[in-house]
């Protein structure tokens, strides 16, 4: 059974459970409350786990594949431009649409009570208010970690994220034989923190059992009447993205049709759709880039491998989206440098994110430690996290797709998404 089954199967249970049972209610003097936060929370845990080694190896494998300093002459610039460039709009339309929707206001008060987080509220806000302009010089003094051993096992994700960067394409230029070891062993890592990453989300329907059953079983149905709007406010804005930006990309830089460029793209992204992961999909994407665009082999093969590591404008964008409505739940109004924190930190962790389901809420994890918001609002997320982990898949391989013709065009390339080019996907 597909994992999207699983998880709204579990769902479901949960909300059975918790309806059946209340705080009170225990089997064997164990409260059944504490059994649904146990299993929660192991799966929270175990989610922080992979943090640190997984967005590492990811960053640093996906910056070496852009090879020597040929490869990241024109073509290598034009692609991290237009990866930089799209995935930052996501990122500033979410933050636009989060801050006019206000999902984590309900009948104009937080939705923390509603919601049964536990977190003191006075506490979170120590942590995340009262800093002023000056908070915005230390993010970029945190971009450079004194320690970055350190910075890595306290979650100081910016330090890690510079470092990882630089150590990929210092990997890639090294040359000689020591430059294809380490490029092999990242590459290893890289592959067996994935393998791991997917072990973990084999259990998600069991975590989203325990963490919902536990809010369902302490504030019933009504803890998921904020969640409506949350995910109004997250289509909203990958709608925005998807059916305005990349469009209007496609127009203006690629003088092309956006019309011909979804039927073009129309196999992929209903494989992203169903899958869930961009590296799954990557194969027909390829194929309906190369047959159904025209776009040549050189670049395809260029940039849309890269695209399924790096640029996740859906993912970055969902990120921002998902910080901003858990803040909102704890009453806390984050000031301009705490928004600028999840901005820089949504389009670095993006960079970094596995193109596989669900990886996005490692990097959500990252995002609220960075701003001393508590990890546990992730637990409600979890019970929509998945289909709107589809939507945001489609946005970040239509985006990449959107990448190849841009940047084919810019390339020269002529008979670009000619009449009928998507009838062959």
């Amino acid at each position: 059974m597909r994992l999207h089954w699983q998880i709204l199967i579990a769902l479901a249970l949960a909300v059975a459970a918790g309806l059946a049972t209340s705080p009170e209610t225990a089997v064997l003097g164990v409260p059944l409350v504490s059994a649904y936060a146990f299993v929660g929370t192991l799966f929270l845990n175990a989610l922080k786990m992979i943090v640190v080694p997984l967005v590492f190896a990811s960053l640093v494998t996906g910056v070496a594949g852009l090879g020597d300093g040929k490869g990241l002459g024109r073509l290598g610039a034009k692609t991290v431009g237009y990866y930089m460039l799209t995935s930052l709009v996501a990122i500033l339309i979410g933050l636009a649409v989060v801050n006019a929707v206000q999902p984590g206001v309900v009948d104009g008060r937080p939705a923390r009570d509603v919601m049964g987080l536990e977190a003191d509220a006075s506490a979170v806000a120590e942590k995340v208010q009262g800093r002023g302009a000056g908070d915005v010089v230390e993010i970029f003094l945190r971009m450079v970690p004194v320690n970055v051993v350190a910075a890595a096992a306290e979650g100081q994700m910016l330090g890690l994220i510079t470092f990882a960067l630089l150590f990929g394409f210092f990997t890639a230029r090294i040359g000689g034989r020591a430059g294809e070891v380490l490029g092999a062993f990242w590459q290893g890592v890289f592959e067996v923190m994935m393998r791991i990453t997917e072990l973990v989300m084999r259990f998600a329907p069991v975590g989203v059992f325990g963490l919902v059953a536990k809010v369902v079983a302490t504030s019933g149905l009504e803890a998921f009447r904020p969640l409506a709007w949350f995910v109004l406010a997250v289509l909203l804005a990958l709608g925005l993205h998807f059916f305005g930006v990349l469009p209007l990309l496609l127009r203006l830089l690629a003088r092309v049709s956006p019309l011909r460029h979804y039927r073009a793209m129309a196999p992929a992204l209903l494989t992203a759709f169903s899958t869930a992961s961009s590296s799954a999909t990557l194969p027909l994407t390829l194929e309906c880039v190369e047959r159904n665009a025209r776009v040549s082999n050189r670049v395809s093969s260029f940039v849309l491998p890269l695209g399924a590591t790096v640029n996740m404008d859906g993912t970055a964008l969902y990120e921002c989206v998902a910080a901003m409505f858990i803040a909102q739940a704890y009453g806390i109004q984050l000031g301009f440098a705490e928004q600028l924190a999840i901005v820089l930190i949504a389009l670095l962790t993006s960079i970094g994110v596995a193109g596989i389901p669900a990886a996005s809420l490692v990097a959500i994890t990252v995002i609220l430690a960075a701003v001393g918001l508590p990890a546990e609002g992730i637990g409600l997320i979890l019970a929509v996290d998945r289909v709107l982990d589809m939507c945001r898949t489609a946005v970040n391989v239509f985006s990449d797709s959107c990448g190849a013709v841009v940047i084919a065009r810019s390339e020269g390339e002529r008979g670009l998404l000619p009449d009928g080019g998507g009838e062959r996907g």
